[in-house]
């Protein structure tokens, strides 16, 4: 049977030459065994002339080539002193291409920073970026008003949470992915796929590999069109989409990636966590609410958990699994007036909207992209004594119900509403206990993703594991439908309810994948701490994009464990919310504006500071005539209805085949598809403290105590002190523990949850509900004095060195004495046993021995029920070798071996 790779770009080099008239731009992949060349014109004052020949080189073609127009750019001929061809810029990507009202800039990435590691698919942050100007001074018409939209694109920090890879899709989730390698197994033979035989031939046109006569080619390479929705620079590339390589267009996110590495006794885990942010109706945080006239949301972001075992790094041969759910302002037309400059500015719906066409249109993209059900959650106040919050929850609940009399019951959209504020307010109730009950049912319904089959372990009596949802396929199981998350913001709330449901669905994918034994993950353990950390730093970065502080409220903040001096700085991040929405948001939503292509400056008309609103920029029915409406009653698509609950952008057919290229290949080594050399390169020199998985989060290093005996399992529950972070923590948290032992006896009770400031979300109502009892997860103060706190200070420390480095001034206790003289017994009556007797006790064991035998014999199961594999003649072949290899018995290269690296060599070096 084929197999089907991803295709990895040969362009991950780059070097910008410069002549008077074109700049010269040179790409490579890591190996150097493959360049292209782009040119790009520099005599065109206004226009973008960018030339490929599509032919690829060797490193010889290359240096030829640049010698040559070094020697043909100089003034006289054989004048060595003055270079006609010098190197400006080293870069790893393009951006895009952008113009103002002069000519084009092409944006480079010159430095990078990788942060995950998906299946040998690295992924990097941005890290710094170049804007070079392309037009040549001697033709440049200069315009007063180009340096202003200079300074206001360069606002959008590019190095501030934008993310690319050279191989795997970013813009599209896992589960797609890996649903796309196997798509087109099934007929790669016919004609449907790619976009002709002629766009195939370019794409790989002069590669060293001929097919031989009567040979079909049994390794593929393909590559998908990204998902525009999250593609932040698809409008910077369309002007050379179609004159360049695909090589050469690399597609950034914009969001949140982290990764962490949880050690289960030495298997190494990775916990993943994508956050994509949609380019459309894209903005701040009062300056971009609801929805636009296409459906599109505010701060809309898809959020991706991968959890996979990264000892195998292979997609068709490793263990993955992946769950994703989504947050979203309400799809509806309203808006907030902070032109009064109150703390809590009153919310409006702008437009009547009796059959629910906006939501229509948001929930029917849903659909297409996710499959069913669609479940709401909103977290949004429902009772208030002045209406606010209120709004939207009535509105979004009768759109719904609109909708959902229209659509087959099986696929309606499903919804949830829990007033999340006033159960934080009542004493009486525990608000992560109710999330974790409202998330097991929404991860039951959705399922998640695993690219294997179910364990037999799973489908035994009483594992309830036939209940979960998604679609189970005979290769794998498939998420079917998703998770909405919105309160007012999409900040604090929203991130709080997404940890519990992504804690539950975390569990779910380590069950499925052996790691645990039931699908339960409890808090204070080190896994569930490492998941939570990154939880909060995916919280701040979203929150910081949106709305220009971190989050106001945490995990912690709704468990009530939080540390008292929590509360001041939760008070500091709502003003400098306050102040960033007030002052700084209108400047921030017209740089994404220009950076998004929304607005595009045009010669003698207003500029973009001098909009009084980007309101006709983002709703296009208000500068044209859009297409019909659709009908009011069956408002969703057709397709998309039919393949319910599988998501149809998943779907085998033909209007999917068209977004995708595919490209025959005959060599499995070969470096567009190789995974292995592009993660490993051994052709450079690397040494072990750069590598990346040292460098990344450790739930054994960062979480696990390093206390001596202490179980190393990161699903152990432990106490708060015991953590790794709390007895290693860096200097801040312990000046901040110091500080808070040595004021706490003087300090005043720290403020409840109604005390914190009214312009935070959680607290934006003015209803209070009846307090009960002190809840019984807060955490008790213990008060001491300050001559305790500096000795109990040096006591914890002298114990900590003890349990280190052992106290070795005091005598062995009698216990210690009594096994150290058994063990020196044992060792002397050892070497007074003879041959014979040796031979006689082996006899005696071996007739006592019992021989254990495996609790399973199915060939795919978990870690609790194993299959003892027979050793083959070939990997035992591999053995003898590798012993004769250390003893100094080298053994001759194979014949495969040797054309290898001849063939290496050449392309190497020659």
């Amino acid at each position: 049977m084929p197999t089907v790779q991803p295709v990895i770009s040969c362009v991950q080099n780059l070097v910008l030459y410069e002549t008077r008239a074109r700049y010269f731009l040179v790409g490579s992949n890591h190996a150097e065994t493959k360049y292209r060349v782009l040119k790009i014109d520099r005599t065109e004052p206004k226009d973008l002339v960018v030339i490929d020949d599509r032919h690829v080189y060797s490193q010889q073609e290359v240096q030829e080539l640049l010698s040559r127009l070094d020697m043909g750019n100089r003034t006289k001929m054989g004048q060595k002193g003055l270079s006609g061809l010098s190197k400006s810029i080293i870069a790893f990507g393009i951006v895009g291409f952008v113009r103002f009202l002069e000519g084009y800039y092409i944006v480079l990435i010159t430095k990078t920073r990788k942060v995950a590691d998906i299946g040998g698919h690295s992924i990097y942050k941005i890290e710094d970026t170049n804007n070079v100007y392309i037009p040549n001074d001697s033709v440049r018409i200069a315009h007063p008003d180009e340096a202003r939209y200079v300074r206001i694109f360069q606002s959008v920090d590019l190095s501030s949470n934008f993310y690319f890879s050279y191989s795997y899709d970013l813009t599209h989730s896992l589960q797609f992915n890996l649903t796309v390698l196997k798509m087109p197994s099934e007929g790669l033979k016919s004609e449907t796929f790619g976009h002709g035989r002629q766009d195939s031939f370019d794409i790989f046109e002069d590669e060293d590999v001929a097919m031989q006569a009567g040979s079909e080619p049994s390794h593929y390479g393909i590559r998908n069109e990204p998902y525009p929705k999250y593609t932040w620079n698809g409008n910077m590339l369309e002007k050379v989409k179609s004159a360049v390589h695909p090589n050469w267009l690399l597609y950034i996110i914009h969001g949140f990636c982290g990764q962490s590495k949880m050690l289960i006794y030495g298997r190494p885990v990775y916990v993943t966590l994508i956050a994509r942010r949609s380019c459309k109706f894209a903005g701040t945080r009062f300056l971009k609410r609801g929805a636009n006239c296409e459906g599109d949301v505010a701060n809309e972001v898809e959020t991706e958990q991968i959890i996979h075992d990264a000892s195998v790094m292979s997609f068709t041969a490793g263990s993955y699994s992946s769950y994703v759910q989504v947050r979203g302002s309400v799809p509806l037309y309203w808006s907030q007036d902070i032109s009064t400059m109150m703390p809590k500015p009153p919310i409006t719906l702008d437009q009547a909207d009796p059959f629910a066409h906006i939501a229509a249109l948001h929930f029917d993209q849903m659909l297409q992209r996710f499959g069913s059900p669609i479940i709401i959650l909103n977290l949004v106040k429902k009772r208030e004594k002045r209406k606010h919050e209120r709004i939207l929850s009535e509105a979004l609940f009768s759109a719904v119900t609109y909708l959902n009399q229209f659509l087959p019951p099986e696929y309606g959209i499903q919804y949830i509403a829990w007033d999340m504020a006033k159960y934080t307010k009542s004493k009486l109730c525990n608000v992560l206990d109710r999330l974790n009950l409202i998330a097991e049912d929404v991860v039951k319904r959705t399922g998640f993703f695993v690219n294997h089959p179910d364990f037999h372990s799973n489908s035994l009596p009483g594992e309830r594991w036939n209940e979960l949802g998604g679609f189970v396929h005979n290769t794998c199981r498939l998420q079917t439908g998703v998770l909405r998350t919105n309160c007012v913001d999409c900040l604090d709330r929203t991130n709080t309810a997404q940890f519990m449901v992504g804690k539950c669905a975390l569990a779910c994918q380590l069950y499925a994948l052996g790691v645990i034994d039931k699908p339960r993950l409890q808090f204070d353990t080190d896994a569930v701490r490492l998941f939570e950390e990154l939880y909060e730093d995916h919280g701040d970065t979203l929150s910081l994009q949106y709305g220009g502080s971190q989050l106001v409220h945490r995990v912690k903040t709704y468990r009530k464990i939080a540390p008292w001096t929590q509360h001041s700085k939760d008070i500091m991040q709502t003003l400098s919310r306050y102040y960033s929405n007030a002052f700084s948001d209108a400047d921030r939503q017209d740089a994404i504006n220009l950076f998004l292509g929304v607005f595009q400056p045009i010669e003698g008309k207003s500029h973009l500071w001098e909009l009084p609103t980007d309101y006709y920029l983002h709703h296009k029915n208000t500068v044209a005539l859009l297409s019909p409406k659709r009908s009011y009653t069956h408002w969703w698509t057709p397709e998309v209805l039919i393949h319910l609950p599988l998501p149809y952008d998943e779907v085998p057919c033909t209007e999917n085949f068209k977004k995708m290229t595919v490209i025959k290949k005959t060599v499995k080594c070969d470096e567009e598809i190789d995974i292995y050399t592009e993660f490993f390169r051994p052709y450079e020199l690397s040494c072990f403290d750069d590598a990346f998985c040292l460098k990344m989060t450790n739930s054994a290093k960062d979480f696990m105590p390093k206390n001596i005996g202490i179980d190393p399992s990161p699903f152990t529950v432990r106490k708060p002190e015991e953590t790794g972070k709390s007895m290693l923590s860096n200097k801040s948290n312990k000046e901040e523990a110091v500080l808070q032992r040595k004021t706490v006896a003087s300090a005043p009770p720290p403020p409840s949850e109604e005390a914190v400031s009214s312009s935070s979300e959680d607290d934006s109502g003015t209803d209070k509900e009846e307090e009960g009892a002190v809840s019984q997860r807060s955490t008790p103060v213990k008060v001491t004095e300050f001559g305790e706190n500096t000795k109990n200070t040096e006591d914890s420390r002298q114990s900590l060195r003890e349990v280190r480095m052992g106290n070795i001034s005091r005598l062995p206790s009698e216990d210690d004495l009594l096994i150290y003289k058994r063990f020196v017994n044992l060792g002397q009556s050892q070497r007074k046993v003879d041959l014979y007797s040796q031979q006689s006790n082996i006899r005696q064991l071996d007739d006592s021995m019992t021989i254990l035998k495996p609790a399973s014999s199915f060939p795919q199961d978990s870690i609790y029920e194993v299959h003892l594999s027979d050793l083959d003649a070939k990997s035992a072949d591999i053995f003898a070798s590798h012993i004769q290899t250390g003893k100094g018995m080298i053994p001759p290269l194979a014949k495969d071996d040797m054309i290898l690296y001849r063939e290496y060599i050449k392309n190497r070096y020659m």
